[in-house]
Parts: structure tokens; sequence; C-alpha cells
């Protein structure tokens, strides 16, 4: 069932969302009369007792979630969410939230751990990443109340705070750099196709190659592991007409092509140049240093965090943008056969 919000007081009342919040927090910036009437109010829709107390003492949970649906081998090698459980955690310290992260196998795992928490007040909202192929999590998210920031969204989410990405942008500059190097025969190693990003990317790549003649796309899944951008790898390499670049769709697999670019039998980059649409510290420590889109990370899990927070206080929804990434050219990348 859900739990009734500051939305909804605050529409009963006829006042703002901020007005709300600071008189169930007991704090000053409303009169003692309007005070009054929104205790009256969320009392009548199901704040009284258990729940109107929590919100007089400020007892909430004090703590937001985010569940990740990722194998312990990527969390264990992928920069990524070391950066951003890093960017998230500093945001909410400073405002004396904890964070919840919980790994699981499935998405069944996951929605039952999201209505446990709720269920349980274990968090006061959450942070979603990830957005699959007919994802169920928007809506339960939305059935529950749970206030929620998607991360890394192509679109608006209905009552939900989003940070929105532009994959198209990334895209042509990547294709702009290559083509414009000489390469003509273009793989992309993607991740799982089950994520919506990874579909985006392969559609802006493919879009973006329509602007240069002669220039092909080929693709081949991994689940950005460095095994499985290997395996991938040698499935482009096997072509006939094999790719004479790859854009890699994490830091992880691109490395990996790198570090076994004898085993795969080519050299890097007079064979084969390789461009991570990640950039990490693993990018700059290889060698030949890898060619890779460099994104503050970190910083937009801070926003993302910040975003919840006032979401939390104030019912208050937000749209913004991830920060733009930029290419960062290195060795990794040269004309064909220099």
């Amino acid at each position: 069932m859900k739990r009734p919000t500051i939305i909804d007081i605050a529409r009963e009342v006829g006042v703002s969302k901020a007005a709300v919040s600071y008189a169930l927090n007991g704090r000053g910036g409303v009169s003692p009369q309007t005070r009054e009437r929104i205790l009256e109010v969320a009392a009548e829709l199901g704040w009284r007792a258990s729940s109107a107390a929590r919100a007089l003492s400020s007892d909430r949970a004090a703590s937001v979630g985010i569940v990740l649906a990722r194998s312990p081998e990527v969390l264990h090698t992928e920069p990524f969410f070391m950066q951003m459980v890093a960017g998230l955690e500093q945001t909410l310290s400073e405002h004396g939230v904890s964070l919840q992260l919980a790994l699981v196998a499935d998405t069944a795992t996951e929605l039952a751990t999201y209505q446990r928490w709720w269920a349980e007040r274990r968090v006061d909202g959450v942070v979603v990443t990830d957005l699959r192929a007919a994802d169920p999590r928007p809506r339960l998210l939305r059935e529950l109340g749970t206030p929620t920031v998607f991360f890394g969204t192509a679109e608006a989410m209905p009552g939900s705070s989003v940070l929105l990405v532009n994959e198209n942008d990334v895209a042509r500059t990547a294709l702009a750099h290559l083509a414009g190097l000489g390469h003509r025969r273009i793989g992309h190693v993607q991740g799982p196709r089950s994520l919506q990003h990874t579909v985006r990317r392969e559609e802006a790549l493919r879009a973006a190659a329509r602007e240069y003649d002669g220039v092909v796309i080929s693709r081949a899944s991994g689940d950005y592991t460095e095994e499985s951008g290997m395996r991938a790898t040698r499935r482009l390499l096997a072509a006939r007409d094999r790719p004479t670049a790859i854009v890699y769709d994490n830091d992880v697999m691109a490395v990996a092509a790198v570090a076994g670019a004898e085993e795969l039998g080519v050299a890097v980059p007079a064979e084969l140049s390789v461009l991570a649409w990640d950039d990490s510290m693993l990018c700059r420590v290889v060698r030949p240093a890898v060619t890779a889109f460099a994104h503050g990370v970190a910083k937009d899990a801070a926003t993302a965090a910040r975003m919840l927070l006032e979401l939390v206080e104030t019912g208050a929804v937000e749209e913004g943008e991830l920060s733009s990434r930029r290419l960062v050219p290195r060795a990794s990348t040269a004309a064909p056969g220099s």
C-alpha cells in the first residue's frame, strides 16, 4: 500500500511541498496555524501514530538505497561503479544520510529488495541505474511511492527525478575521430543487449556512420568483463573483412583487448585501433594507453544524491543531464597500418 507523501498533504492543505516538510519536521518557516492544519491533514492521511511520530521527530530512515544487478566479476573490476558509490557517499554523508548497497543476481530479487526496503522503512528513496528493455522497476517504484532518481536515462520518468544522457554526441565524436584517421571498418563490442543504453549506443553509432562514405559497423556482445571483451574481439577479428578499429562499451573490455593484443594476433594501434566509451585509470596505465571518453562519474553521482535528498525533503521532481563526455586521444588509436 502506498504510504502518504508530502505531495499528498501539500495538495490537500493548499500549500507548498517545502511548507509541509518544514511542518512535519518541526522546523520554522510556517505559521502556527498552517503547521496545525498540516499536522491534522497528515494524521487524516495516515501519518498518525508511528508515521506522524517519525516525521515530527525527523526520524526518517536517514538512508537511501541503490541496487546493482551486476556480476561480482564486473563490480570487482569496473571502476565506474566504485566512482558512482563514492560520489553518492560523499554527498549523502554531508547530510547525515547513509547509503544502502545491495548486489543481486536477477530482476526478481531486485524488485523484492525494493519492496522489502520500503515496507520495512529502511530507505527514504533510491537511485536506479542501468534501465533495461521492458524494465519493471519504474512502475513498481511508482506504485510503492518510493522517491526515485533515475541515473542515465534517455527520457523523463513520471513522478521521478532523472539525469538524462545523450549517447548521440559521443557516437558522433567517436566516429569523427576514427573516420578522420582513415578507418572504414569499425567494430563495436557492446555490453548486454538487455540494457537500454546498449541499444541506444548501437543505434547512435550506426547513425553517425551514415555521415561517412564507406564506413561499416559490425558488432559483438560482451558483459563488461575482460573475458567477454576478449571473446567478442576474437569474433570480430575472425571476419573476412575484419575491423581496423573497435569501440568498446566500457574501459575493462577495451583494456583487455590492448593487454591481450599479442594473444589476439594484432598490433595496437598499427593493425587495430581501440577506443573506450568510459575512461579510467586502467586506460591511462596500460600500454599503449587507451583513447577514451572522460566524464565525471563521481560528480554525476553527487548530483543524483542531491536530487534524491531534495525529492525526499520537498517532493520536487528535477530533470538534469549527466556531465558531457570529452574524448581523450591516446596512443591506442592511429591511422590504419601506421
